[in-house]
C-alpha cells in the first residue's frame, strides 16, 4: 500500500478529532471526513443539553496537547474550560471541538459536507477489491465514497477509523425493533420528534399545550420528561405520558438519587421520580406500539389492543449503527449488540447491568479487514452505555497500532477516578447482584473501568450500615439500587 496515503478518519466529533490528533502527534497523515457544516455538527442537535460528566473526562490529551502547542501563526493560547464544571453539547464543541478543528494542524485536513455512504477496497492498479477478494486484500487501499454539494466524490486512504456515531440512526419505535405500521409516515410529517428535543427553546411552539407521549426508559428520556415538567409549569394543560415497554420496576427507573457518584445524574433521576410521584407525569406500562394512524391527532395502537390519541411522540429509544456504509467490508460483530465481537461480551446491557467497561484498544476493536476501525459510540452498536473517556482510549490505540507501535497500542493508559466506577442506562438492571469478581462494585482505583457509579453503592458502602442487602433494600431510603 502507498504510505502516501492518508488514514481516513469519519466524523468530526470528539472522537473523530481526538484520532487525528494523536495521528498528527505520530507524524501521520490524516483526512477527516465530516458530513455536517462544522465539527461536532451532531452534538449541536442537542447543544442545550448538559453531560453527566465534568470536562476533565471529556477532554482528549492528545487534543488538549494540540491545542496547547504553538504552530504557525497560532499562539497555542488556548485554556481549558474549569475542569469540574459540567458543560453542555453546544459549550463542547464551542469551547473545545470549534478551537481544536481550527488549528493549524487539523484545519487543512478536515472536508465538510462530506457524507460517507460505502467503503471498500481497491488494488494498486486501481481494480476494485469486493469483500469476496482475498489475494492482496489486507495491502490493498481503502476506497471511500462521499456525497458532497458536488456530487458523489471517490477518497483513497491506507486505513479508516470509523467514528461517524449513531445519531442519525434512532432506532424505532415499533416493537421488536422494527418500524410500527404508519411510523415512517408519522416521522415526515413530524408527529415523531427524536433525540433530544428543546421543549423550553427551539420546540417549544411544538410541544406547548399539547398531549405527548415519551417513549424509552434511558437518560435521553429522563432529560427530555424533566424539561417538559418545566414547559407544563409554563403551560399547564400540556400532558405528559410516559410510555415503557415493560413494567416499570422503581430502582431501575430513578437510578442512584443521592448514593450515585455523578450528583447531576442521581438528581436526574430523582427529579424524574418526582413528576411521576406528584402526578404531573403519567406512567404507562407494557406500551408496545403496534401501528398509528394521522389525523388531527396521532392514534397510536397498542399490542394489548389498547389505543392512544395523542398530539407527539417523543421517542427516546435509542440509536444503532449504520451497517450499510460497511457493507463491502469484512466485519466481525456481536450478533446481538452489532459492536466488535471481542467487545460484545464487555458491553452487552443485557448481561452488564451497571454498565461496566473495560478499558480497550486496537486489539478488541479489531477486525478481520485489516487497518479497519470502528470508534467511538458507533463501536458500542446499540448498547447506550458508552463515555467520552473511553473512546478516547480507543482511539490513541488506534493510532498507536497505524503507526507501528504495537506496545504502545498494547498498553491501557486511561485514568480513573478513586472508585471503581460505572455508567449504565437507567433501565439498567442495577438490582442485580454483580459477580464477586465484578471490577465495577469494587470499592478504590480499578485499573480496567471507567464511568461513574450509578447508584448502586459502589464506593458508598457508608450508606448500607452494615446491612445484608435484602434488609438494606426493605428499608425506606433516597433511592438507591441495592449494593451490587
Amino acid at each position: 500500500m502507498n504510505p502516501t496515503y492518508p488514514v481516513i478518519v469519519i466524523g468530526a466529533g470528539p472522537i473523530g478529532l481526538a484520532t487525528a490528533a494523536h495521528l498528527r502527534e505520530r507524524g501521520q497523515e490524516v483526512l477527516v471526513l465530516e458530513a455536517g457544516a462544522q465539527a461536532g455538527a451532531a452534538m449541536e442537535q442537542w447543544a442545550h443539553i448538559k453531560l453527566f460528566s465534568p470536562w476533565r473526562f471529556n477532554i482528549d490529551a492528545a487534543a488538549q496537547r494540540l491545542l496547547e502547542s504553538p504552530s504557525g501563526d497560532y499562539a497555542g493560547d488556548w485554556e481549558a474550560p474549569r475542569l469540574t464544571k459540567l458543560p453542555t453539547g453546544g459549550e463542547l464543541v464551542r469551547e473545545y471541538l470549534e478551537p481544536l478543528a481550527a488549528h493549524p494542524e487539523l484545519a487543512p485536513r478536515i472536508r465538510y459536507g462530506y457524507r460517507v455512504i460505502k467503503i471498500s477496497r481497491v488494488l494498486e492498479d486501481g481494480r476494485g477489491a469486493d469483500k469476496t477478494r482475498t489475494a492482496g486484500r489486507g495491502e490493498a487501499a481503502f476506497l471511500v465514497r462521499a456525497e458532497t454539494a458536488d456530487g458523489q466524490v471517490d477518497v483513497i486512504g491506507r486505513a479508516v477509523v470509523d467514528a461517524s456515531g449513531t445519531w442519525n440512526q434512532p432506532s424505532p419505535v415499533g416493537r421488536g425493533g422494527i418500524e410500527a405500521i404508519g411510523e415512517a409516515e408519522a416521522r415526515e410529517r413530524g408527529f415523531i420528534l427524536g433525540g433530544l428535543p428543546d421543549p423550553l427553546g427551539a420546540d417549544e411552539p411544538a410541544l406547548a399545550g399539547k398531549k405527548l407521549l415519551v417513549l424509552g426508559a434511558g437518560h435521553s428520556a429522563a432529560n427530555t420528561i424533566i424539561a417538559l415538567g418545566r414547559l407544563q409549569k409554563k403551560y399547564p394543560d400540556t400532558k405528559i405520558l410516559w410510555g415503557l415497554r415493560s413494567v416499570a420496576n422503581p430502582i431501575r427507573l430513578y437510578g442512584g438519587g443521592a448514593a450515585d457518584q455523578l450528583p447531576a445524574r442521581g438528581q436526574l433521576g430523582t427529579s424524574l421520580r418526582r413528576l411521576v410521584e406528584d402526578g404531573s407525569v403519567q406512567l404507562l406500562e407494557n406500551v408496545a406500539v403496534a401501528s398509528m394512524s394521522q389525523g388531527k391527532q396521532l392514534a397510536v395502537s397498542l399490542a394489548d389492543g389498547s389505543q392512544l390519541l395523542i398530539d407527539r411522540i417523543i421517542a427516546a429509544t435509542g440509536f444503532r449503527p449504520d451497517l450499510q456504509m460497511l457493507s463491502e467490508l469484512r466485519l466481525d460483530l456481536d450478533e446481538s449488540v452489532e459492536a466488535p465481537r471481542q467487545l460484545g461480551p464487555l458491553i452487552d446491557p443485557e448481561f452488564h447491568s451497571c454498565g461496566t467497561v473495560s478499558a480497550h484498544g486496537e486489539k478488541l476493536l479489531a477486525h478481520p479487514e485489516k487497518n479497519f476501525y470502528i470508534a467511538g459510540m458507533k463501536s458500542y452498536g446499540r448498547a447506550p452505555t458508552f463515555l467520552m473517556a473511553t473512546g478516547y482510549e480507543q482511539v490513541r490505540s488506534i493510532a498507536a497500532a497505524l503507526s507501528g507501535d504495537d506496545q504502545a497500542a498494547a498498553r491501557v493508559e486511561l485514568e480513573l477516578p478513586e472508585t471503581g466506577v460505572c455508567s449504565s442506562d437507567l433501565a439498567g438492571s442495577c438490582d442485580a447482584p454483580a459477580p464477586e469478581d465484578a471490577s465495577c462494585c469494587a470499592s478504590g482505583p480499578q485499573p480496567v473501568v471507567f464511568g461513574q457509579a450509578t447508584g448502586t453503592m459502589h464506593g458508598n458502602t457508608e450508606l448500607i450500615g452494615g446491612l445484608p442487602r435484602e434488609q438494606w433494600l426493605a428499608v425506606p431510603k433516597k433511592n438507591a439500587c441495592g449494593d451490587d
